[in-house]
């Protein structure tokens, strides 16, 4: 019974067509329950159908994943922000935040399509490149369709115009509408977080088009200026680095943050800041803000920019610690619903993966049956789904030893099922 409530619940939840529904919503419950790898294989002795199935449901029904993902994620987001409070338990003036950063798909070779090396400050790693946006609302992450890294090999096959992963962030938060997530809302109440590989003019001046507030790590090169500066120079000249910058301004003084963290062992953390209002080049005026740890401040500080010139430096640096949860969001997708379990070559198809992954993600956040609310983790979520399953079969099992002839009918189905026959 519970498996069957499971199956309409998902059935429910998402948007294919009734000719796709079984394989679908079996793929989903597969990367929904626990199991040692999300292979093709497994998915076809988990439910039962072949494994073909599952393989020409990945590579040619690419745009019904894509089109499942945004459905869910509008649904999710409508859901929880009827009542919109402050980030971080009302510690930040913000209500809304977006998140973007970048993982890696491993790859074993690059013969799969669009495969690539890509150096991952530790050496180099082959695979595809995945830049995820995430919304958080209520406390609640939500991800959003993710944006696909293509090689030049990759868009010359197929037609398509070479854009590096900068210009499609731009694309992407141009055409990003909000009102179709959350309905309509102040723009001012948008924060945007990402770390110094997004520190560009084009990113950030799309952001500032849209009346949302960011908060961007710099990195150590970047060009400021202090206001009086600005006022007295032309635009062309005396900019200077962000760490220069700090460097010439030793009279600002530091203040003391302290803030907790929010795992299971909560500690106090303690970093010392400095700030100053600025202009950023080619993108305007910012507050800007130098922070490292107070307890280990050699080579560990970091220099962020703020274009909400009412915010606090104290609201900048706990706002920037809300990155934090994509990172918890990529090793949750890696290491339980089977992200990087992937081996086939169409990209169409890692695509769809990928999707159904994201996919599988909301709905364990969305109060499956047989899972308590308390339940939080991710891992635990998925035990709770195979303890409903396993329990359903051993009501179907016990039922059928009950009937005429069911303990020699259920010899037959383990010997059929040993020997493959």
């Amino acid at each position: 019974m519970q498996s069957r409530t499971l199956h309409t619940w998902i059935a429910r939840h998402i948007a294919v067509r009734t000719r796709l529904a079984q394989v679908g919503v079996s793929y989903l419950l597969f990367l929904m329950v626990v199991t040692r790898k999300h292979s093709l294989e497994e998915a076809a002795r988990f439910s039962g159908l072949h494994k073909s199935q599952f393989s020409k449901f990945l590579h040619t029904h690419s745009p019904v994943a894509m089109t499942t993902l945004q459905h869910l994620s509008k649904k999710q987001a409508k859901r929880w922000s009827k009542t919109l409070h402050n980030l971080s338990r009302h510690q930040l003036p913000w209500k809304i935040a977006l998140l973007i950063d970048s993982t890696l798909q491993q790859r074993a070779s690059l013969h799969p399509e669009n495969a690539k090396k890509f150096n991952h400050g530790k050496g180099f790693v082959i695979g595809h490149q995945w830049t995820n946006i995430v919304l958080i609302v209520n406390d609640i992450l939500i991800p959003l369709p993710p944006i696909p890294f293509y090689s030049k090999r990759y868009c010359r096959a197929h037609d398509l115009a070479y854009r590096t992963e900068h210009d499609l962030v731009v694309v992407y938060l141009k055409q990003l509408n909000l009102d179709e997530y959350i309905g309509a809302h102040d723009p001012r109440d948008v924060l945007v977080l990402t770390d110094s590989g997004y520190d560009d003019k084009k990113i950030e001046n799309a952001i500032a088009d849209k009346q949302w507030n960011f908060i961007i790590s710099l990195g150590k090169t970047r060009s400021v200026k202090s206001e009086t500066v600005y006022r007295t120079t032309p635009k062309s000249r005396a900019w200077c680095h962000i760490a220069t910058f700090f460097r010439r301004h030793r009279r600002l003084k530091w203040t003391t943050v302290r803030c907790m963290t929010n795992g299971a062992k909560r500690k106090r953390m303690e970093f010392r800041i400095r700030h100053s209002m600025g202009y950023l080049r080619y993108v305007g005026k910012v507050q800007l803000v130098c922070s490292e740890p107070k307890k280990r401040p050699d080579g560990r500080r970091k220099y962020f920019a703020c274009n909400d010139v009412k915010a606090t430096a104290r609201q900048i640096v706990l706002g920037y610690r809300l990155r934090w949860a994509i990172a918890l969001f990529h090793k949750d997708v890696k290491m339980h619903l089977g992200f990087e379990d992937v081996a086939t070559s169409s990209f169409d198809a890692v695509q769809s993966h990928v999707h159904w992954v994201y996919c599988a993600y909301i709905l364990l956040h969305m109060s499956p049956p047989g899972v308590p609310p308390e339940v939080k983790s991710v891992g635990e979520k998925q035990r709770k789904i195979q303890e409903c399953l396993a329990h359903k079969e051993k009501r179907r099992v016990l039922q059928k030893l009950t009937q005429m002839g069911g303990v020699e009918r259920y010899k037959d189905e383990l010997r059929q099922a040993l020997t493959g026959t």
